[in-house]
């Protein structure tokens, strides 16, 4: 479906229409996992719709389905024939309407996770298409990530240290990633996980829902 810059989704100011959740990061850092974990979390509570990207592919959202984490309708793909950061930061069309469609289709939404295909420590969403941001690194490149910093690991909404029951394989010192995220992020919040230990990444589930809550208070429709 192509965009209806009449429908109320699109209202400037966001209201009456769901928040947008951008999850990027690396390949492999546990991207889909994470989106996976979201929705088993808040599925029972909250109204959902997934879009995911790929270069060629729609491997991330057939992986989605064959879980059965949410129903295969609210499970859309973009296969973005290009850079993955190109379709969620430069041109957001191709994600715009799957977005709209999902709203179109089973509105009104209360989110939709918007995942990148696998991409590097630069790695940002067009605020025209992610209302927050959620980036995901994971510890197997070793506690020297975090310092090395770029817009994902430094601007995102939130940050997410994945797969935290690897760190003692791979030699990374948790407490050190700790430190180097507060020194380039400030006061922005990170959290530390292991999907494969929890698979509904309980603390990043309340996050998201805490800016799920705030969001339909700021921008919900005012009643005429």
């Amino acid at each position: 479906m192509g965009a209806n810059h009449d429908d109320h989704h699109h209202a400037p100011d966001g209201r009456g229409r769901a928040l947008r959740l951008g999850v990027g990061g690396p390949v492999g850092s546990g991207k889909t996992a994470l989106v996976a974990a979201l929705c088993r979390a808040l599925g029972r509570t909250l109204s959902l719709g997934v879009v995911t990207n790929d270069i060629y592919t729609t491997e991330d959202a057939d992986f989605l389905r064959r879980a059965g984490v949410l129903d295969e309708e609210r499970i859309l793909a973009v296969e973005t024939g290009c850079c993955p950061h190109t379709a969620i930061r430069d041109d957001i069309a191709a994600n715009l309407d799957a977005v709209e469609t999902l709203e179109h289709r089973f509105g009104p939404l209360d989110l939709v996770i918007v995942e990148s295909g696998g991409d590097n420590l630069t790695a940002t969403f067009s605020r025209g298409l992610a209302d927050r941001q959620i980036f995901v690194l994971d510890v197997s490149g070793g506690d020297k990530v975090p310092r090395k910093g770029g817009p994902g690991v430094t601007t995102s909404d939130l940050l997410v240290v994945n797969k935290t029951d690897l760190a003692p394989l791979v030699g990374a010192d948790l407490d050190v990633m700790a430190r180097d995220a507060r020194t380039v992020r400030g006061e922005r919040p990170v959290l530390f996980t292991s999907i494969r230990q929890e698979p509904t990444a309980a603390a990043v589930a309340t996050w998201v829902s805490d800016q799920v809550h705030a969001w339909s208070h700021d921008h919900a429709v005012p009643v005429s």
